[in-house]
């Protein structure tokens, strides 16, 4: 709803956001690490990296 929804004002994104969180807290849900941490903090310094020199 929230991702893939078009809001024509902030009113109505939040709306969405407290339904969202409302649906949420009555059916939780684990979250889920699909990435090892390696894999993150490679990802963090390949970006880090990248924007270290954006403003040469």
């Amino acid at each position: 709803m929230i991702r893939r929804g078009a809001h024509k004002n902030v009113q109505t994104l939040e709306a969405d956001i407290r339904t969202w969180v409302k649906n949420w807290n009555d059916d939780p849900k684990p979250f889920i690490w699909t990435k090892t941490a390696e894999e993150i903090l490679d990802f963090l310094a390949r970006f880090c990296r990248r924007i270290s020199g954006a403003g040469r």
